[in-house]
């Protein structure tokens, strides 16, 4: 029996950048069940979602939302050419093997989540990051599909931390 895949996360950082808004780099895990592996290799294309959030803790009220991000990636198989493709926007990069494209689709560099004069520093926030595979843009019968199987669920919960905004020149905790 296949078992689920699962999404881990690890080494997640915050870091100011260059235009003076903030830039997050994460490292994942990811693990396709047997049946994900067999529907991108027949030409399934498979959509993951990551998605950034910023909030300041608030005690009178709701927490108020600061940033917002989310980053999609698709991978598709391509039988002609016998590659499998990630893509994101616009840009795309070709690999011989899912195992390749699976190693930088968990790697995720420089991706620009909190503009320049949002924060100032010495403030305290709660960041968030989850990544999962978006099933709703799977096609009808395999959305149902979805539904009853845990093979087709591969999701992140969301991870979470304090962010303290370092002052200028200094590093993020």
């Amino acid at each position: 029996m296949a078992l689920a895949g699962e999404i881990g996360m690890r080494e997640i950082r915050l870091a100011p950048a260059d235009d003076g808004g903030f830039a997050l780099a994460a490292d994942f895990d990811l693990e396709f069940s047997q049946r994900l592996e067999e529907a991108v290799g027949k030409g399934l294309a498979l959509h993951f979602v990551a998605e950034f959030e910023l909030t300041r803790p608030r005690w009178y009220w709701f927490d108020e939302k600061v940033a917002k991000a989310s980053q999609t990636w698709r991978l598709t198989y391509h039988a002609l050419t016998r590659q499998y493709r990630l893509s994101t926007g616009v840009l795309h990069q070709s690999f011989t093997s899912l195992a390749e494209a699976l190693r930088v689709l968990s790697r995720l560099r420089h991706w620009q989540v909190v503009e320049p004069g949002l924060v100032q520093p010495g403030e305290t926030f709660v960041a968030g990051l989850r990544i999962y595979l978006d099933v709703s843009q799977l096609p009808k019968p395999f959305q149902v599909e979805a539904l009853s199987n845990k093979d087709w669920v591969l999701a992140a919960d969301w991870k979470r931390w304090s962010f303290v905004v370092p002052a200028a020149g200094g590093e993020a905790k």
